[in-house]
């Protein structure tokens, strides 16, 4: 089995239809947004499907949303736990529709 790396991930999540959200959680958009944008990117960050920036943000209250490196690794939001959610895409263990979006 391949090491999952960023790279990977990022093509796995352009692949499944992941990019646009992924952006607005990096840019710290996600939490300015309408609530259910928000709890949308909670839910891939819970899951693994997307992850959080480098970099902390702000959220709409003015609470700091930490970067994925403030966390235990392997919790909601790192790389670890990302690795683990595509690793189970590839290994058929979660099945997810495939589409890619437009660039």
């Amino acid at each position: 089995m391949k090491k999952l790396t960023l790279a990977k991930i990022k093509s796995l999540q352009k692949t499944y239809g992941f990019t646009e959200i992924q952006n607005h959680i990096n840019t710290g958009t996600a939490w300015h947004l309408e609530g259910s944008f928000g709890r949308q990117a909670m839910a891939l960050l819970e899951s693994g499907a997307c992850m959080l920036p480098l970099e902390p943000k702000g959220d709409a209250y003015g609470n700091t949303v930490p970067s994925r490196d403030m966390l235990k690794d392997g919790t909601k939001g790192t790389l670890g736990n990302s690795k683990k959610f595509w690793q189970s895409v590839l290994d058929g263990e979660i099945e997810i529709d495939e589409w890619a979006e437009a660039e």
